[in-house]
């Protein structure tokens, strides 16, 4: 029983922990219902600029920001550099207006998203940009979810490639369901627990009455059967010596009546 109630508490940690995010950071919740963009919203160009040397594998980074591409309708674009404007330490502003400019010069539609992901001397910058359209899709709470995926796998083992694919991938995939709450989930399993908690203590009273039950008959078995229905009168003596004391008496008693009888005559 208690090894069960320490597996439902631990399947309730793990739902809940998955729900609000794991190692390497929490990951916001999706709370919108959003519809990907109709199909000729995008003029599909390439995925990527890469001004760092990082990209080795494009099949891998492409294959992530196409599942993007596909789940929400808006064409996603990573653009690496290591300084924005000569700077390599450029403001939240600077990293703004850099993609904006940098949005007008690649695209020629408003269904792209621009990702700016500046990088130098171990520290990053991201600036982004969405087009008129894919707004609706990469709202603030979207962008947000993104940029908790990119402080998340920031520090894993993953490759570069790997890295931006996955960060794609998992932003898609959650910005386009709405996040279920755990507690749903949770309050089942609590509910598991107590109810398994009641069986438990229903079972265990049974089998206490039934082994009750069980010595009694086996008491019952094992009493000798002259012993049934002794000291009926409670004067400690069995039924058996009350009755011949009694038949002794009489018979004295018939003894002595006939001795007397003789005599008068």
């Amino acid at each position: 029983m208690g090894v069960a109630i320490l597996v439902l508490l631990l399947g309730i940690f793990i739902t809940i922990a998955g729900s609000f995010g794991g190692a390497g950071g929490s990951v916001a919740a999706s709370t919108v219902q959003r519809e990907p963009l109709p199909a000729g919203s995008v003029t599909e160009t390439g995925y990527y600029t890469d001004e760092l040397g990082w990209i080795v594998d494009e099949t891998m980074l492409v294959r992530g920001m196409r599942d993007f591409y596909k789940a929400t309708g808006v064409q996603p674009y990573l653009y690496l550099t290591d300084n924005v404007d000569g700077n390599t330490e450029p403001s939240a502003n600077e990293m703004g207006e850099f993609s904006a400019r940098l949005y007008d010069q690649l695209f020629q539609d408003e269904g792209h998203f621009l990702l700016v992901y500046q990088e130098a001397w171990g520290n990053y910058m991201v600036g982004y940009t969405a087009g008129t359209q894919a707004k609706s899709i990469m709202d603030d709470e979207a962008v947000g979810i993104l940029r908790d995926y990119l402080d998340r796998y920031n520090t894993s083992d993953l490759s570069d490639e790997e890295y931006f694919s996955t960060v794609f991938q998992k932003t898609g995939e959650r910005i386009m369901t709405v996040t279920k709450s755990p507690w749903p989930v949770a309050a089942a399993l609590l509910g598991a627990a107590a109810l398994a908690a009641v069986l438990y203590l229903w079972w265990k009273k049974s089998k206490e009455k039934k082994e009750k039950e069980r010595e009694q008959l086996q008491e019952m078995l094992n009493t000798p059967l002259t012993t049934f229905g002794n000291d009926q009168d409670g004067n400690g003596r069995d039924d058996a010596e009350d009755l011949a004391e009694k038949y002794q008496q009489q018979e004295a008693a018939n003894r002595e009546e006939t001795s007397g009888g003789g005599q008068n005559q």
